[in-house]
């Protein structure tokens, strides 16, 4: 029997998808079909295409959706997006400073504050600004912290192999001690052993001799005895 297939739960369908900052795109599209699966009159508010009818309430009814959507974008965001259009007046200010502050490189909008729509105010170009300085300044310290590290693993990569290099040149030249102290201990004890031999041969010469000098004297005390007895005759 096939095994049965086990899928994850998805997102809540009555719940905006949450965006933190990443995947933007993604986030775009989800968000685009959750607002249209609520009312597609409101997606046309936040996009500034949808036509409303001539009537006395056009304008009562279109400033409610603007309110619904603002909601719904409102919710959709962490507190840290949610910043970056705090100050916008309508969706589609919200939105526009989403599409802008995720579109382009974020150093373009520190450096350029003609990037910005028409639709942002003054207020949200210094604070979309001011966060990305932040960012940015964090960025930098973050790739600093892994260029440190980078240096010091490198340092230490250096030293381990110093260390090493020191090790294998010790090991070389213990080896080579003790090849010439090995070769200087067989030579001395090659010598040690001619010493004790001639010192054996020298002893045994010694005792000869020392036997000679006793048979000489003997020979000598009994010529002196036979010297003695001549003379007295």
């Amino acid at each position: 029997m096939p095994k049965n297939l086990t899928f994850g739960e998805g997102a809540l369908i009555n719940r905006p998808p949450l965006f933190c900052g990443l995947n933007y795109q993604l986030w775009k599209v989800r968000m685009k079909f959750f607002v249209e699966s609520i009312d597609r009159k409101i997606w046309n508010v936040i996009t500034n295409s949808y036509l409303m009818p001539i009537s006395e309430n056009v304008s009562s009814e279109r400033e409610h959706l603007d309110c619904v959507a603002m909601n719904i974008i409102v919710y959709a965001l962490d507190s840290n997006e949610l910043l970056k259009v705090s100050k916008c007046s309508s969706s589609k200010e919200m939105w526009n400073t989403l599409e802008e502050y995720h579109k382009y490189p974020r150093s373009a909008l520190m450096d350029k504050e003609e990037s910005f729509p028409e639709s942002f105010s003054s207020e949200s170009r210094k604070e979309v600004c001011l966060m990305t300085k932040e960012e940015s300044g964090s960025s930098q310290a973050r790739r600093k912290r892994k260029q440190n590290k980078k240096e010091v693993n490198l340092c230490l990569m250096a030293k381990e192999e110093d260390d090493a290099s020191s090790v294998s040149s010790c090991t070389s030249l213990n080896v080579e001690n003790y090849s010439q102290l090995l070769q200087a201990f067989n030579e001395t004890h090659k010598e040690a052993n001619r010493l004790a031999l001639l010192n054996k041969r020298l002893k045994g010469l010694n005792n000869s001799l020392e036997n000679r000098v006793k048979t000489l004297e003997e020979e000598l005390n009994h010529s002196k005895t036979d010297f003695e007895s001549l003379e007295m005759i």
